[in-house]
Parts: C-alpha cells; sequence; structure tokens
C-alpha cells in the first residue's frame, strides 16, 4: 500500500519526504486555502518539483465541463508529475466522465475524486482514470460502510482488470487509516497530523526512556567502578 500527504503545506511535505514514508502528495482548494497557497501555480509548482517524480493531485476549480478540461491542461502543463483532480459529477449532478476519458486519452492522468459508492467507482474505472479517490470518512458520517465500499471496489476493479488504483481519502483518524488499509486500499492520502499521530504512542515513549535510563545507569555503574 502507498501513502499520500493530503497537504499544502511545504515543511510538512519536506518533513515527511525526508522520512521516506510518503508515495506523494493530494490537494484541493480547500487544503491550499488552508494552508495558504492562494497562487495555485506557484505552489504546485513547488510541490511538484519536492516530491518528483512521484505525483501530486491538483484540483479543478470550476463547475463547467469545457473549463475542466482547459484547466487541466493548464495545470498539466506546470510539471510531468501532476495529476488532474476531476469530480465524478459538478455541484448540479452532472456527471464527468466524459470529462475524465478526454483527459486520459490525451495522456494526462485523472484522479476521479470525491467517490462515496461502487457505482461511481465503476464509472470511474470504465471512463480510464489513474486513480480514483473514495471519500471514506464522508461515507461514514452518513451511516455508510466505508470499509465495505472500499474492498469491494478493489475486488470490482482487480477481477475486471482496470488500471485504476482507489486512494482513499477523507480520514478522520489513525483507525480510519488501519481501516482503509485492512480493506485493501491502493493508497491511502493522509493528513500530516494523522501520520504523527500513528508513529507516536505513549509505551513507546516510555519503553524508549526506559532503555536510555537503564543504558545511562549502566554507564554509571562502570564509570564508578
Amino acid at each position: 500500500m502507498e501513502i499520500f500527504l493530503d497537504s499544502a503545506n511545504l515543511n510538512e511535505i519536506r518533513k515527511w519526504t525526508d522520512m521516506g514514508v510518503i508515495d506523494g502528495v493530494t490537494t484541493n482548494p480547500s487544503i491550499m486555502l488552508k494552508d495558504g497557497a492562494y497562487n495555485i501555480e506557484t505552489h504546485a509548482g513547488e510541490i511538484a518539483k519536492m516530491i518528483f517524480p512521484q505525483p501530486l493531485s491538483v484540483e479543478v476549480t470550476t463547475n463547467d465541463l469545457s473549463e475542466m478540461v482547459s484547466q487541466a491542461h493548464q495545470f498539466d502543463s506546470w510539471a510531468q508529475n501532476i495529476v488532474i483532480k476531476i469530480p465524478q459529477i459538478n455541484q448540479d449532478g452532472v456527471p464527468c466522465y466524459g470529462v475524465i476519458k478526454q483527459l486520459e486519452e490525451s495522456g494526462i492522468k485523472v484522479n476521479a475524486t470525491a467517490a462515496l459508492s461502487i457505482g461511481q467507482v465503476m464509472l470511474a474505472a470504465k471512463a480510464g482514470a489513474t486513480y480514483i479517490s473514495i471519500f471514506a470518512g464522508r461515507i461514514s458520517d452518513e451511516g455508510g460502510d466505508a470499509s465495505g465500499v472500499i474492498a469491494e471496489s478493489v475486488d470490482w476493479l482487480e477481477r475486471w482488470d482496470y488500471k485504476s488504483k482507489i486512494i482513499v481519502g477523507s480520514i478522520r483518524s489513525v483507525g480510519d487509516v488501519i481501516s482503509a488499509a485492512l480493506a485493501g486500499a491502493h493508497i491511502v492520502t493522509i493528513p500530516p497530523a494523522m501520520l504523527t499521530k500513528m508513529a507516536d504512542h505513549q509505551y513507546t515513549r516510555e519503553t524508549v526512556r526506559q532503555f536510555i535510563n537503564d543504558a545511562n545507569k549502566a554507564i554509571d555503574m562502570l564509570n564508578k567502578g
């Protein structure tokens, strides 16, 4: 399983990249705004360069399908490793699978985002999306079985030999990460705060503290001897 960092924070991206635990980065307009990335082109270019050749997902910012195509070509020109996030449907409920198909056929990789059902996963895969993002937290918010949707989607894609990889996003807890991993997700995209929590455990800290204290005691005894 791969891990993507769900962030536009350059310091966090650099930190986790240097640790060698992330395989790509995902963003969206809300993340860009929260992390102060007001100039999307400049900021995306910095991230793409930092993580190259790993993928960076950047989302279109329009509700119009033809403008999605135009924006996608513009974003794609910024760096070789940029992937374009296209929603399953726009805010008016119009399917965007034609946009996905057109971009993929032109050589632009697409992350078909905001999937909340296996039906959407099927359609995005048929349209040729390189990645399909399932929003696990939002499925759970409505009482749905996020793990079930993930597992069934991965099984269906692999059974019929589709190229699409499932990215699980909308992560609310470390438990969400573990559930997605055990459900067979190809990729989980995780906010920096959740990665920090994954790395931490109070008993790991206590164990390390005990080992260091005992080692220092041994050194003291050796020096006194």
